[in-house]
């Protein structure tokens, strides 16, 4: 019953039940940027949307049915992969892309959140992954686009050149805490160009 409701939650509804989600999904973020994940609480959030408990309870089931929501929606609402006719242009926006997500006040603060419920909570996991899972697929046609161009050796992993650009950004927000600035975003591209056009990510590298 608690998974149906879960899941229930990442259905997209319409009319007054689209307002509601929108609106627990508001709180859900909320909660998170001040209180982290271990602090979301299910009633909290309720009170903070202005709906019942009931229905949280009822549709959410518990705070990492809320996470899983939350997660998927932001994914909606990212912006599609770029297309600036070279694939360094494209790794060039990808890794713009992460700074300005990971140093907005708000979603980077969410991310953090997730990602530090990600490692305690197999829900919370299973949604980071999905959202990442999600994001990286997309930006990987920008790759597969530069492989067709004959920009890339072919069989060139996508999704692994679009890992690449994003990990040692994710390094220094999460690891070593240094500042994520547009200097390591663009020296980030750039050494995972690098490496895909010596062949690296392709297939038997």
């Amino acid at each position: 019953m608690e998974q149906e409701s879960r899941l229930a939650g990442t259905v997209r509804p319409g009319g007054r039940t689209a307002k509601v989600r929108a609106a627990v999904l508001t709180a859900t973020q909320d909660e998170l940027v001040e209180r982290g994940f271990h602090g979301l609480s299910m009633d909290q959030v309720a009170a903070r949307a202005g709906v019942g408990k009931t229905t949280v309870y009822r549709r959410w089931g518990t705070p990492s049915g809320l996470v899983a929501d939350l997660m998927n929606e932001l994914a909606d609402e990212s912006s599609p992969h770029a297309d600036t006719g070279t694939v360094e242009g494209d790794l060039r926006a990808n890794a713009l892309s992460v700074l300005q997500a990971v140093t907005d006040p708000r979603l980077g603060a969410t991310f953090q959140a997730v990602i530090a419920a990600a490692t305690c909570d197999e829900e919370a996991a299973k949604a980071l992954r999905a959202f990442y899972g999600r994001r990286v697929e997309e930006w990987a046609k920008a790759v597969d686009r530069a492989v067709g161009r004959g920009e890339l050796p072919p069989g060139t992993d996508a999704k692994e050149v679009i890992r690449a650009v994003s990990a040692p950004l994710y390094y220094r927000l999460l690891v070593t805490r240094e500042p994520v600035t547009a200097e390591a975003a663009e020296r980030s591209a750039l050494r995972a160009l690098a490496a895909a056009r010596a062949g690296a990510f392709a297939e038997g590298a």
